[in-house]
């Protein structure tokens, strides 16, 4: 239920926030680069604190709100998203350490968040049943 304790502009940015978080998300579905599973955990949180009518139509609809519900019912997310995510996480991070990073601590940087979110999703449940 969005919280009474925002102030307009705070709610309207985060409405804007879960609008453009899902429309990634949507886009993410698509575009491998593009992690499909945080987007809508991100735009579920945003309409959480700012929207009720966005909130339910997010965990209603019926290809984006399985995996929203799925997570937060503790069931967690498919296995084939925790695939995908970690796969194209490391894959960014590869590319940006080789052809963006020049400073070796930015470096061993992006190695260490990598591992930070690898780590959070590998503990993640895992929904069990189809994808």
């Amino acid at each position: 239920m969005p919280s009474t304790h925002l102030g307009k502009l705070q709610r309207l940015l985060l409405i804007l926030a879960g609008l453009l978080a899902t429309a990634l998300a949507i886009l993410g579905i698509f575009l491998p680069l593009l992690p499909t599973v945080p987007l809508l955990l991100l735009a579920a949180a945003c309409f959480g604190r700012s929207s009720a009518p966005l909130q339910r139509w997010l965990l209603e609809h019926p290809r984006l709100g399985p995996v929203v519900n799925g997570y937060l019912d503790n069931e967690g997310i498919p296995r084939q998203a925790k695939i995908k995510a970690i796969a194209l996480l490391w894959l960014s991070i590869l590319l940006s350490a080789l052809f963006l990073a020049e400073r070796l601590w930015l470096r061993l940087l992006l190695v260490v968040i990598g591992a930070g979110v690898s780590g959070y999703l590998l503990c993640l449940p895992t929904r069990r049943g189809p994808d």
